[in-house]
């Protein structure tokens, strides 16, 4: 299991945050500031909303993370820890990394009930070596992070990695497990990475496109466990269940308790989202994953479009659809992808629960008005959505709307309150892009896309 590498870039032109040295993290603590770079910021207490859907929709989620994998083969029995769980951290973690963990901890702790703790000697459950971008992709090419049962060191993993013990489809109960995360990328990619590959260690094995609502999706929307992941990691270790029961024995007490974890969610109408094509899945991740030549992403995107008016979707996949065409066209055909971002926008609000989604069509779509000089548009745009990326803790998306609207400011000729939120955005930006360098270059990326700041301008 893996978080894969398929960003979800929020600008014209914009890439994946940049890496740095580990010697070299972008933390106050552990460098001089330099002239005007503020601290870096932090979240203050997490404020994750509730599962929205009905329990007998979560009932199928559940037994469809739980009982197969990633590559769709089908697993006979349900796995998790039985007992304390430890966790231990190795490697070189960067000075983020254990603040970050604690908190993921704690919310698992207090929103999940599971008794799990953090030990610093000495074996564990679940351990987390923190290693370099490149050890990690030397293992796996295409991942940014993943997690592995029965070993403890990225050093066991190519001699273990076809083996039997390495299988999931052979565990029931987990008792030793490795998680990867880079060392050397961005505070918030760490602990993104911290909390899907520690949420799979712990719970589902699967990601499912149709969620719009969870980590356990490889459209990396979300960037920390949702209200739904808590409770679907809090229904993984409720007392009725146990490891090694097969498929009809978990679904046989889900209802019950669900009804005890979840009463709101019996009120609630089933939805009975159909499932995702592998087809469509294939084409996303050509489309926006590593690997492709731009006409191979082109082609890739417009394939997702066409299943996904094929299959006759309006959900949050359909938009995303759209969405990757934008993302893949918005530099060679910057009009043609704003009809994309606009149709994204369009079928994300039809859907309830994907404010998170609409936050990054927005910065989309506010950075094409900026480009044509529409300050007012784009503020209009960007306002309803900086509460919404806080909300869902991404520093990145905070940080770039937040560079949006200060370019919009300035072109609404608000030009010292535009100084003062371009210096707020560096905080986040520290936190969601990592090094000073690449906070700059994000700073420069949206500038240029203000007429005031052109050939003319």
């Amino acid at each position: 299991m893996r978080r894969v590498i398929l960003p979800i870039c929020l600008l014209l032109g914009a890439c994946v945050p940049g890496t740095y040295s580990y010697h070299e993290p972008a933390t106050r603590a552990a460098m001089p500031e330099e002239a005007g770079m503020p601290p870096m910021k932090a979240f203050s207490a997490p404020r994750p909303l509730p599962p929205q859907r009905s329990n007998r929709d979560i009932q199928r989620d559940i037994l469809d993370l739980g009982f197969q994998l990633e590559s769709g083969r089908m697993l006979q029995h349900f796995s998790r820890f039985e007992g304390p769980i430890t966790v231990r951290v190795t490697g070189e973690p960067p000075i983020t990394l254990i603040s970050d963990l604690n908190r993921l901890m704690h919310r698992l702790q207090t929103e999940a009930g599971i008794n799990i703790s953090r030990v610093s000697e000495g074996p564990a459950n679940i351990t987390i070596e923190a290693v370099s971008r490149d050890a990690i992709q030397r293992s796996l090419p295409k991942a940014a992070c993943f997690v592995v049962p029965n070993i403890s060191r990225l050093s066991q993993y190519r001699a273990a990695r076809n083996s039997r013990a390495t299988d999931w489809s052979q565990l029931r109960q987990r008792e030793r497990i490795a998680i990867f995360v880079p060392n050397d990328t961005s505070p918030q990619e760490v602990r993104d990475c911290l909390h899907e590959e520690l949420a799979q260690a712990l719970g589902p094995l699967n990601d499912l496109y149709r969620l719009s609502d969870s980590v356990f999706n490889d459209d990396n929307v979300h960037a920390v466990l949702t209200g739904f992941d808590m409770l679907v990691l809090k229904v993984f270790y409720a007392p009725e269940l146990r490891a090694g029961m097969t498929r009809r024995e978990v679904e046989e007490r889900l209802p019950a308790i669900l009804s005890r974890l979840n009463p709101a969610g019996d009120g609630l109408a089933p939805r009975f989202a159909g499932s995702t094509p592998r087809a469509w899945i294939d084409a996303i991740q050509t489309a926006l994953g590593p690997g492709a030549r731009p006409l191979e992403r082109r082609a890739a995107a417009t394939d997702a479009v066409r299943i996904a008016q094929a299959v006759g979707w309006n959900d949050h996949r359909r938009a995303f659809s759209h969405f990757a065409l934008g993302r893949i066209t918005q530099a060679s055909d910057p009009d043609f992808a704003q009809e994309q971002f606009v149709l994204a926008e369009r079928f994300y609000e039809a859907n309830p629960g994907t404010d998170l989604h609409r936050a990054f069509a927005a910065a989309q779509l506010a950075a094409y008005a900026i480009a044509q000089g529409r300050g007012e548009d784009a503020l209009m745009l960007i306002g309803p959505h900086l509460a919404t990326a806080e909300r869902a803790e991404n520093a990145a998306l905070l940080a770039t709307l937040m560079m949006l609207r200060a370019e919009a400011l300035d072109l609404s000729g608000r030009v010292s309150e535009a100084q003062a939120v371009r210096l707020d955005s560096l905080g986040w930006a520290r936190y969601g892009y990592g090094a000073d360098w690449a906070v700059r270059a994000k700073l420069r990326e949206v500038g240029a896309l203000s007429p005031l700041k052109g050939p003319n301008g």
